[in-house]
C-alpha cells in the first residue's frame, strides 16, 4: 500500500498550488480532480485510496488542488479557465514534469482540453472521465441562482447532497456520508462553492475540440446523475479519432462504483498494456464467537481487547451477531450504547465512529445505512450461525461450548437468543444422554448430563441421570457426591429429593 505522499506547493502567480506526486511505473499522469477537492483528505477513504495505490503502480501521479480549493491557498477568488491552464503549468514544472497523460474528471475537463489547445507538446493523451467541454442549467437565471445557493448553503453539512448525485452508489454507508460531509468542508468554503459553480457553467471550450490532436478517451456512466452522459458522447463527436468508454452506473465520481471496470482501460490506453495484477491477498477468515464467551478470531488468532478501541464497539458486534443477519435499527443501537444522552443528531456521528471501530476488527463485515445496521453473513462468520446450521443432534452440542454471552446475561436484548440455544442445545444433549445411557455407554451418558446441569444446575431429569447412571455403572462414590449436588441444588428450590440408594 502506497505511504501517503508529502504536500509540496507550487508557486503560481501569487498562490501556494498544493500537489502530490507517487509511483514508479513508465508512464507520468497529471490529473485534475472534480469540482472542490482536497487531496491530503482523500487518502482517509479506502476505496479512494485503492485507487491512487492502483494507479501509482503503473504510472508517476501528479495531483493537485485548484486554486482557492483543499490544500492550495484560499484566499484569492477562484480564478477563470484561463489562470487555471496557467496553474497547470505552474504544478507542473514544480514537479519537474515535462509531459504527461491527463486524467481529468468532470469541470477539470475545460481547463485540460484547452491546455491541451495551449501546450499541445505537454499532453501526450487525454483521458476525459465524467466531463464536458460545456454545460448549459437547465432552467432560468433565477433557478439556477436558487440553487446554487442552496448547493453551497449545504455543502459540508447533513443536508448535502453531494453523495446522493456524486455517489449514489455510496449513499447508503452513513460512514461514509459522514466523512464526505466532512471533506467537503476541507475542500471548499461556501463562498467558493458559489463561484465554482459559476465557473462550471460559464465554461465553453466546444470552439477548440475540432483542432485538438491528442489521444484521447471518453470515459462515461450512462447513469451519471451531475454530469449526463450525452455531454460525454458530443464530447467524444467533436474530438477526432476520440474513443468513447460508456459504462452503466449512475455514479459521477470516479472511485464509485466499478473501479476495475475503467482502471484497466486506461492502464491500457496510457501504457499500451496492462500489467499482471499480484493475485489479490486473501481476505482473513473471520469468525465471532459468542457462545461460552465473547471473541472475534481472524485467520485463527483471537482480536486483542487493545484492538477494538472501545468497549462500545465490542457491544454493538454482540448485538449485530444476535440478530443473526436481520438489520437492527440506528436508534435501538443508540438507545442500547447511551441510554441517558437525548442529542441524537451528535450520538448518530458517535455510532459512526463506533462502526468504523468494528469494520476495522472484523476487515468489514458491516452493512449500514441511514437507518439500520446489520452483519454482512457473507463476509463474517458466526458460531451462532454454525450452531443454528446443525442438522443432527451430535452436530448441535458439538458446536455448543456454552451459553450464549454468559457475560451479558443480564441484557435484556441477550434474553431471547440465549434462550433459544438454550432450548435446542438441551433437547440435543438429553437425547444423546438418554440413548448412551440405554446403550450402556456409561462415560457419555455421564459427560452429557454434566454438561445439562452446567447449562441448568436445576435440571433435575439431569442430575438422576447422573446419578442413575453412575449407580449402574459401579462407582457408587462418584453417584453420592452427584446426589449430594442434586440435592443441594434443589433445596434451592424447596423441592425434596429422594434418599441416596446404592
Amino acid at each position: 500500500m502506497t505511504d501517503v505522499p508529502p504536500i509540496q506547493f507550487a508557486d503560481a502567480r501569487g498562490a501556494r498550488l498544493a500537489y502530490q506526486m507517487w509511483g514508479e511505473g513508465p508512464a507520468t499522469i497529471v490529473a485534475i480532480p472534480p469540482l472542490a477537492q482536497n487531496i491530503e483528505v482523500a487518502w482517509e477513504w479506502p476505496t479512494i485510496r485503492r485507487m491512487f495505490d492502483r494507479f501509482g503502480g503503473f504510472s508517476r501521479f501528479l495531483h493537485f488542488d485548484k486554486r482557492g480549493t483543499g490544500s492550495s491557498d484560499r484566499r484569492s477568488r477562484v480564478p477563470g479557465i484561463d489562470e487555471r491552464v496557467d496553474d497547470i503549468r505552474a504544478v507542473m514544472d514544480a514537479a519537474d514534469v515535462e509531459s504527461g497523460h491527463f486524467f481529468v474528471q468532470s469541470d477539470g475537463g475545460p481547463m485540460a482540453l484547452l491546455f491541451a489547445a495551449t501546450y499541445p507538446e505537454r499532453v501526450e493523451s487525454l483521458t476525459l472521465v465524467g466531463s464536458f467541454a460545456a454545460r448549459e442549467f437547465p432552467g432560468t437565471p433565477e433557478e439556477y441562482v436558487h440553487r446554487r445557493d442552496r448547493a453551497a448553503a449545504e455543502w459540508g453539512t447533513p443536508d448535502s447532497t453531494i453523495v446522493d448525485r456524486f455517489a449514489p452508489s455510496m449513499a447508503a454507508d452513513q460512514e461514509y456520508r459522514t466523512w464526505h460531509q466532512r471533506y467537503e468542508r476541507q475542500s471548499a468554503t461556501t463562498d467558493s462553492m458559489r463561484e465554482l459553480l459559476d465557473l462550471t457553467f460559464e465554461m465553453d471550450v466546444t470552439e477548440i475540440l475540432g483542432d485538438l490532436d491528442v489521444p484521447t478517451l471518453v470515459i462515461h456512466r450512462t447513469g451519471d446523475r451531475a454530469v449526463p452522459v450525452e455531454l460525454g458522447r458530443d464530447l467524444a463527436d467533436r474530438i477526432p479519432g476520440a474513443r468513447l468508454l460508456e459504462l452503466p452506473g449512475d455514479d459521477h465520481f470516479s472511485y464509485a462504483g466499478d473501479l476495475e471496470s475503467w482502471m484497466t482501460e486506461v492502464e491500457r490506453f496510457v501504457t499500451g498494456t496492462v500489467r499482471p495484477r499480484p493475485e489479490p491477498t486473501p481476505r482473513s477468515a473471520v469468525r465471532i464467537r459468542t457462545l461460552g464467551g465473547f471473541a472475534v478470531e481472524r485467520d485463527g488468532a483471537e482480536v486483542p481487547v487493545s484492538a477494538w478501541g472501545s468497549r462500545i464497539a465490542r457491544q454493538v458486534c454482540k448485538r449485530l451477531v444476535a440478530a443473526r443477519g436481520w438489520p437492527v435499527t440506528r436508534d435501538e443501537l443508540i438507545d442500547l450504547l447511551w441510554p441517558d444522552e437525548a442529542d441524537r443528531a451528535r450520538l448518530g456521528a458517535r455510532l459512526s465512529v463506533q462502526l468504523s471501530h468494528l469494520r476495522r476488527v472484523l476487515g468489514g463485515g458491516v452493512v449500514a445505512d441511514r437507518e439500520t445496521v446489520r452483519l454482512d453473513l457473507d463476509e463474517v462468520d458466526t458460531d451462532l450461525e454454525i450452531f443454528f446450521a446443525a442438522s443432527d443432534d451430535a452436530a448441535v452440542v458439538a458446536s455448543h461450548p456454552g451459553p450464549f454471552l454468559p457475560e451479558d446475561v443480564y441484557d435484556d436484548w441477550t434474553g431471547p437468543t440465549r434462550d433459544e440455544v438454550r432450548t435446542r442445545f438441551v433437547a440435543a444433549a438429553r437425547a444423546l444422554a438418554n440413548a448412551a445411557a440405554t446403550r450402556g455407554d456409561h462415560v457419555e451418558a455421564v459427560q452429557l448430563g454434566r454438561r445439562l446441569v452446567a447449562e441448568d444446575r436445576w435440571d433435575e431429569d439431569a442430575h438422576r441421570l447422573i446419578v442413575d447412571t453412575l449407580v449402574r455403572a459401579g462407582e457408587v462414590g462418584e453417584a453420592r457426591r452427584s446426589h449430594e449436588a442434586y440435592a443441594d441444588a434443589m433445596a434451592e428450590l424447596d423441592v425434596e429429593v429422594p434418599p441416596f440408594r446404592s
